[in-house]
C-alpha cells in the first residue's frame, strides 16, 4: 500500500501486437530443414552410436 492508503497498481502485462504485414514475406517453419532429423555432421562413433540408438527393434 502507498502512503496514503490506496494500493498500488501492480504492472501491466504489455499486450500481444498484432502483425498486418504480408505472411508469405517471411519463410515459414516448414521451410528451414530444422526439425525434419537433420543432425550436425560427426565423426563416425557419433554415426554409429546413432544408428544403433534408432534401429527399429527387429533389426536386432
Amino acid at each position: 500500500m502507498s502512503e496514503a492508503g490506496t494500493p498500488t497498481p501492480k504492472p501491466r502485462e504489455p499486450k500481444v501486437a498484432l502483425v498486418f504485414d504480408d505472411p508469405l514475406s517471411r519463410p515459414s517453419e516448414d521451410d528451414t530443414d530444422r526439425g525434419w532429423g537433420e543432425r550436425p555432421t560427426g565423426d563416425s562413433a557419433a554415426d554409429l552410436a546413432r544408428f544403433l540408438d534408432e534401429k527399429p527393434p527387429h533389426h536386432i
